[in-house]
């Protein structure tokens, strides 16, 4: 007798939606099951994203499951859902399949932006959302090299008549690069006008798909590309990361004052202290702070903003995305989770960003040859 689906959604009914006051069947967490005569698969999704509450229901279902029908193959499904800001906007819609729009900026360069950005999306992945990133360094592309696609190139489709790209995708992340049209040697030498077009192009003329996160990384400074990108898509909200040096954070207090400035009005997250310290492998207790100590913390108290989190400056980073391989990819290490602390930390402050805030529009600016952050 093969096993009927209404069983297994009555059983599941003893296990708990954390946070709700509900089980997983009545909050809506079951989206699917499938059964045959000697296994059951079932696929569930959580709004949390925290990985232990991910976690426990995937237990909960494994066990329920196993005491209801011994002997049966069980497999089980786990993603993450992130709701778009509650309130939607008067003007048409933007990019109406990509929930949430994230810039990450940094005044000045060197301080590990990329670097940053690539693991955030790779731990995104891993959390179970639908991830896409831009690399907008038009001048400077490193995202094919950090995800170890160097040599591949987007494909098209045909979308309503229009031929779009398709992105390069490899550890659960879709990305666009100036980098996947030119060659190692080649250099960008374009005027203003052609980085942005060509960032608008990498943006627009590209079949995404559903996303949860869209990941903006930024060239250095408040240019024109920063310019572009909130004059043509809402963006949900900036990250700034910086390094403690003071030098640095001069620059990451004028990129965070770009985006609070009030023409453009684009939340900002936090700030991400890069390269926080140094812990030499034979002495795991010690941390020498060798660009200063605590330069984040205090520029984010003096705006008003979080700490999201602190990368330690450990040689395994650097090394990981020269091979294409970034280390989030590592679970148990370190690193990997000062990246896991960061970015969930990103994904609670979007939330809580679109549960308080109306979404961001599309910044309109007849002149922005004058603007100044501060």
């Amino acid at each position: 007798m093969s096993i009927q689906r209404g069983d297994v959604l009555e059983a599941l009914k003893v296990v708990a939606l954390p946070n709700t006051g509900n089980n997983i069947v009545e909050g809506g967490a079951v989206k699917n099951v499938v059964t045959t005569d000697n296994s059951i698969t079932v696929t569930a999704m959580v709004t949390s994203p925290v990985l232990h509450v991910k976690k426990a229901v995937e237990d909960g279902i494994k066990k329920a499951l196993a005491e209801k029908f011994p002997n049966v193959a069980v497999q089980v499904t786990m993603s993450v859902e992130i709701a778009k800001p509650t309130i939607a906007p008067v003007e048409e819609v933007i990019l109406p399949n990509i929930k949430n729009i994230v810039a990450i900026a940094s005044g000045k360069g060197g301080v590990g932006k990329s670097t940053v950005t690539a693991n955030i999306a790779v731990q995104m992945a891993k959390m179970g959302f639908k991830v896409g990133l831009v690399d907008a360094d038009i001048y400077g592309p490193s995202m094919p090299i950090m995800f170890d696609v160097e040599k591949e190139r987007p494909l098209g489709k045909t979308v309503n008549g229009k031929q779009m790209m398709l992105p390069v995708e490899n550890y659960g992340v879709k990305m666009l690069s100036i980098g996947f049209f030119t060659t190692p040697d080649q250099a960008v030498a374009w005027r203003g006008s052609m980085a942005t077009k060509a960032l608008k192009q990498l943006i627009f003329d590209a079949e995404w798909g559903e996303l949860d996160f869209l990941l903006i990384d930024l060239p250095p400074g408040t240019g024109d590309i920063h310019l572009t990108l909130v004059q043509s898509i809402p963006v949900t909200a900036a990250v700034i990361v910086s390094t403690p040096q003071t030098i640095a954070l001069a620059d990451a207090r004028k990129g965070a004052g770009l985006f609070k400035m009030d023409s453009i009005d684009v939340p900002v997250l936090g700030f991400v202290e890069n390269m926080a310290y140094f812990t030499p492998a034979e002495l795991p207790d010690n941390k020498y702070y060798i660009f200063g100590q605590d330069g984040a913390k205090n520029l984010a108290a003096d705006m008003g903003l979080p700490v999201l989190g602190e990368i330690p400056l450990v040689q395994s980073i650097r090394e990981a995305g020269d091979i294409g391989r970034p280390a989030s990819l590592q679970d148990g290490t370190p690193e990997s989770e000062a990246f896991y602390k960061l970015t969930q930390n990103i994904v609670e402050e979007t939330i809580a960003r679109n549960n308080n805030l109306p979404p961001t529009t599309k910044v309109e600016m007849s002149n922005t040859a004058g603007c100044t952050a501060h």
